[in-house]
Order: C-alpha cells, then sequence, then structure tokens
C-alpha cells in the first residue's frame, strides 16, 4: 500500500477582508519575524561545528523547510483569493458572509457565519462555504426550513435571523 494521498482541494476561492487579513499576517509574521529568528538559530548551531549529530541544526533546517512551506503556500491562495467586501442585493437570503441564526427541531439555537475554507473555525462560528450545512443554506430565505444530511442522520433546521456585516468604508 502506497502513501501517495491526492492533493486536497484549495476549495471556494471566496475570503472575507476579516480573513484575508488574518493570512496576510500570518504570512508577514512568518517571512519577517520567525523565518530571520529561525535563521539566526541554524546559523548559530551550525557554527557549533559537526552538523550531522547537531539537533538544534537539524531542528531549525526542518522549522526553515516548514515556514517556507507555508510562506509558498500563502502566496499562491493570496493570490487567487477573491476578497468578498459587498453586500449581496438581496440580503433577506443567505449568501456568503452571512451570520445564520438557526432553530432545530428542540427549540436549540446556533448562530453561524458562511466564510471561505480558509477562515474555517467553529469554535467561533465560522464555517465554510464548502461545507453541506452551507451549502444547503446559501439562497434560502428567512423562515426557510433547510434539511441538512449530517452524521447522525438527517436534520431539520429553521433560519431565525439573516445578518450581514457592516462593511466598513475604506
Amino acid at each position: 500500500m502506497s502513501r501517495y494521498r491526492p492533493p486536497r482541494t484549495a476549495g471556494t476561492p471566496l475570503i472575507t477582508p476579516e480573513g484575508e487579513a488574518r493570512l496576510r499576517a500570518e504570512l508577514h509574521e512568518l517571512w519577517h519575524v520567525r523565518r530571520p529568528q529561525v535563521t539566526q538559530a541554524v546559523s548559530e548551531a551550525a557554527a557549533l561545528g559537526d552538523r550531522s549529530e547537531n539537533a538544534e541544526y537539524i531542528y531549525g533546517k526542518k522549522m526553515l523547510r516548514e515556514i517556507d512551506s507555508r510562506v509558498r503556500f500563502l502566496t499562491k491562495r493570496l493570490e487567487n483569493l477573491k476578497v468578498v467586501d459587498a453586500r449581496p442585493a438581496d440580503p433577506n437570503k443567505v449568501y456568503f458572509g452571512a451570520w445564520v441564526t438557526l432553530e432545530d427541531d428542540d427549540g436549540a439555537e446556533s448562530r453561524y457565519r458562511i466564510v471561505g475554507p480558509d477562515e474555517l473555525d467553529l469554535k467561533q462560528g465560522l464555517i465554510s462555504i464548502d461545507s453541506p450545512l452551507a451549502r444547503a443554506l446559501v439562497g434560502k430565505a428567512l423562515d426557510a426550513e433547510v434539511r441538512v444530511h449530517t452524521p447522525g442522520g438527517e436534520q431539520a433546521f429553521y433560519i431565525t435571523a439573516i445578518e450581514y456585516p457592516q462593511v466598513s468604508a475604506g
């Protein structure tokens, strides 16, 4: 059995302005702060002599490879992303960037924002536009019933609120 894994699909190339700012901040941090620190540590470790048994040197080189890999990924990804900063023509329906409040059959409420796959964070209520729940919600209006296939079976939700964040004039 081989270890080959097909490359992961990049997902929908949409992102919110906040998500783009986070990715750019991460890229800046990696390139202008972390990489110079690790490079300095590697050069100091290399000055100690024998590199074949020098753990600091080996670990530092591994860290540089990981940083460079992430920098390459972020650079390519940011080139291909489309920042969605405009509100939709019909704010009464669910589209990218919307905060959606859902109620299930038991009356429990949950609130999610539909964002790009690079911004996914369930603890903050951010779900990817590529997720089954988001795909079921897009285009639906207030009070609509939405059915989603979950690992526990089909689940019904009702849309109780749709909000779009204010777009900063800048």
